[in-house]
């Protein structure tokens, strides 16, 4: 008997009319949150959910100005972008309780940057056992939450930040 992997919002990216121009300045503008999964706006960066996560929780730290080199963070922005990573990573421990974190900037092509003009932080929630066989034999990450019910759920903890 052949076992079916239930992924329904991936046929929304395969279908849809692929976007062009950086997503992380576009996305903040559009002032719809919700649509567009940012769970949090600072002063110098936002909270936003990655599409297409490697892990549920998967979230991303961006700085609101477009910059592709870390060096051209200034000290404002760094101070945002590590004091929303310290909030994400405290939020996801206490809704999701994972085991550990990878949590990462891919800086240029060449380090992974699938968005490689606008640098941003990933958060990638671990548990012990996450790594079966899906990834191995088919390619396929196995995603047990829908990113609205995980959105909703990180959303309630997030409007509690005081910066």
């Amino acid at each position: 008997m052949k076992k079916v992997l239930w992924a329904p919002w991936r046929i929304d990216y395969i279908l849809s009319e692929k976007e062009t121009g950086c997503i992380f300045c576009k996305k903040p503008g559009e002032n719809n949150d919700l649509e567009n999964l940012i769970l949090y706006r600072g002063k110098f960066s936002f909270v936003i959910m990655n599409r297409y996560p490697y892990n549920s929780g998967h979230l991303m730290v961006v700085p609101y100005r477009h910059v592709s080199e870390f060096e051209e963070l200034g000290d404002n922005e760094l101070l945002d972008v590590n004091k929303l990573l310290r909030f994400s990573i405290s939020i996801l421990k206490k809704e999701m309780n994972p085991d550990g974190f990878n949590v990462g900037l891919n800086l240029g092509k060449a380090a992974g940057a699938g968005i490689d003009e606008h640098l941003h932080y990933h958060i990638v929630p671990r548990w012990i056992g996450d790594t079966n066989f899906m990834p191995v034999f088919s390619d396929t990450r196995v995603v047990p939450q829908s990113l609205k019910d995980t959105y909703a759920n990180l959303k309630k903890h997030f409007q509690e930040i005081k910066i």
